[in-house]
């Protein structure tokens, strides 16, 4: 059996689980999140904590098993502490600010690149320390919106200007070598 697929998730207090058919609808104190799952996979919510169980063992549903599991547990997560995702900007002239709900950065083009947040997500910014802070309960969207903001100016390996990703270990490269005469 999955390693994964076979712990259950606690339910929280003050965290209401409803399960209908294949679908996971899970309320806690920082909003709602719902989701529909596989319908071979059966989900039932016993003694307090949401167990996962699959049909039979074939490499399908073996995959499906452990996903399931951690999708509840992620949303279980979500809706309880939330998440969020740090990112620094480097570089010079390169400065992040907030307009309302909206993130406005200055990246080097000729243009401000103006971001709108989704539905459920926030962001934080501290323009002393030029970071960014994605906050939201879905970390699919966190994640996505993250990886979005970071596209506009990626780090680059020579100086290391660009936006990364909080403790990201960026390897540099060393320019041209130069002429020996």
């Amino acid at each position: 059996m999955s390693r994964i697929g076979r712990m259950p998730v606690p339910v929280s207090a003050g965290v209401q689980v409803t399960i209908e058919g294949s679908t996971v609808t899970i309320k806690g104190p920082k909003g709602e999140l719902s989701r529909e799952f596989h319908p071979q996979m059966a989900i039932r919510l016993e003694d307090g904590a949401i167990h996962v169980d699959r049909p039979n063992d074939e490499r399908q549903f073996k995959a499906l098993h452990g996903l399931t599991r951690a999708l509840i547990n992620n949303m279980m997560l979500g809706v309880t502490a939330g998440y969020s995702k740090t990112m620094e900007v480097h570089g010079t002239g390169y400065r992040v600010a907030l307009e309302g709900k909206n993130l406005v950065m200055h990246l080097g083009y000729s243009h401000p690149v103006v971001v709108e947040p989704p539905e459920g997500v926030e962001f934080d910014v501290n323009p002393r320390a030029n970071s960014i802070t994605v906050k939201g309960i879905d970390k699919e969207v966190v994640g996505r919106m993250s990886a979005e903001i970071r596209a506009w100016r990626p780090v680059e390996p020579y100086l290391g200007k660009g936006i990364r990703f909080q403790g990201e270990v960026v390897r540099r490269k060393a320019g041209k070598a130069g002429k020996a005469k």
